[in-house]
């Protein structure tokens, strides 16, 4: 089932504009000019109950601004969105019962009193009869492993004990649709795990829904069932992070150690990261050299010691999505 629908979504702004000097900072005060400014244009997606989705997105490409008009803060310019069967900007007060938000620099808790008390004041807030909210509490805490923590004032957590302190806040109210902007933003590789499993675990057990944008491609990998790419405003990308991979299938990152000087064919080396006498780092087009071509050419000329084989990068693979784009 679609919880949620863009259709054609469109969103434009009056930015002013003037040139430069003092008679046009005068004139500018009289009689302003304006220029259209297209945030997002035509974008259309459907999300199922219970996906995680990825929204990737340069700065300034857009994808604020669809997350923006989804939470019901932007009415659309042209086009249709429908969430949980709500047009979140004209039923925004109903609508936002409905659906979690997590943004990674702003806080939900209250700095100066324990994580547990704000977890109170969200259950008055949502109206969460009392056995409901402990059992939803309880496991969420005991999920995250902060039983320990969450009776100490918010200001003194670490970051990473705020963030799982957040995730509870987001979610005691159990909401069909999550927001996350930078879950993982400045954590430690330790609560970034956490983080994560965390979210996997709510997904498939409370069938949570998910749309995240971070710039963390290790995020994405881990969580995202599909990843849709916005650049300059426009949709360029909606399919599964295998098939985002598959992009740069024929490229490859290959590392090649050698017992005398390395070297590299002429032919089918796109484009070299190092080279030291007896190292290489590059970029192989499949397309021109096969790998088994490629280590016979190198074998030629001196012994190999060493030969690693990687696909390249995620974040090089949305870098050139970005620019087929712009």
């Amino acid at each position: 089932m679609d919880i949620i629908t863009i259709t054609d979504l469109s969103k434009t702004f009056k930015v002013p504009k003037r040139k430069e000097g003092l008679k046009s900072a005068i004139q500018s005060v009289f009689r302003r000019q304006y220029e259209t400014k297209h945030a997002v244009k035509n974008v259309t997606f459907r999300v199922r109950s219970g996906e995680i989705v990825g929204l990737l997105g340069p700065n300034g490409a857009g994808k604020s601004t669809i997350i923006k008009a989804l939470t019901g803060i932007l009415s659309p310019t042209s086009g249709e969105i429908r969430v949980l069967g709500f047009e979140p900007f004209s039923q925004r007060k109903d609508y936002v019962r409905h659906i979690g938000a997590l943004f990674g620099q702003k806080s939900q808790l209250w700095w100066d009193i324990p994580p547990a008390d704000s977890f109170t004041l969200s259950q008055h807030l949502y109206e969460i009869p009392k056995q409901e909210f402990e059992r939803r509490k309880n496991d969420l805490v005991e999920k995250l492993g902060i039983q320990d923590i969450i009776h100490k004032p918010a200001r003194n957590l670490s970051l990473g004990e705020r963030m799982k302190c957040e995730f509870v806040m987001a979610l005691l109210h159990r909401p069909k649709l999550v927001f996350l902007d930078e879950p993982t933003i400045g954590l430690d590789v330790f609560a970034k795990q956490a983080i994560r499993e965390f979210i996997t675990y709510t997904n498939k057990e409370y069938g949570t829904t998910y749309i995240l944008t971070t710039h963390d491609m290790d995020d994405i990998e881990h969580l995202a069932h599909r990843v849709i790419v916005i650049s300059g405003g426009e949709k360029v990308f909606d399919d599964s992070f295998a098939a985002l991979r598959k992009i740069a299938g024929v490229t490859k990152h290959v590392r090649v150690v050698t017992q005398k000087k390395v070297v590299l064919p002429k032919k089918g080396v796109r484009g070299v990261m190092h080279i030291s006498p007896y190292e290489a780092q590059f970029v192989l087009d499949r397309e021109i050299l096969g790998i088994r071509d490629l280590v016979k050419a190198i074998a030629q000329k001196t012994e190999i010691i060493d030969l690693t084989i990687t696909d390249p990068p995620v974040e090089t693979i949305i870098a050139q999505l970005y620019q087929a784009k712009a």
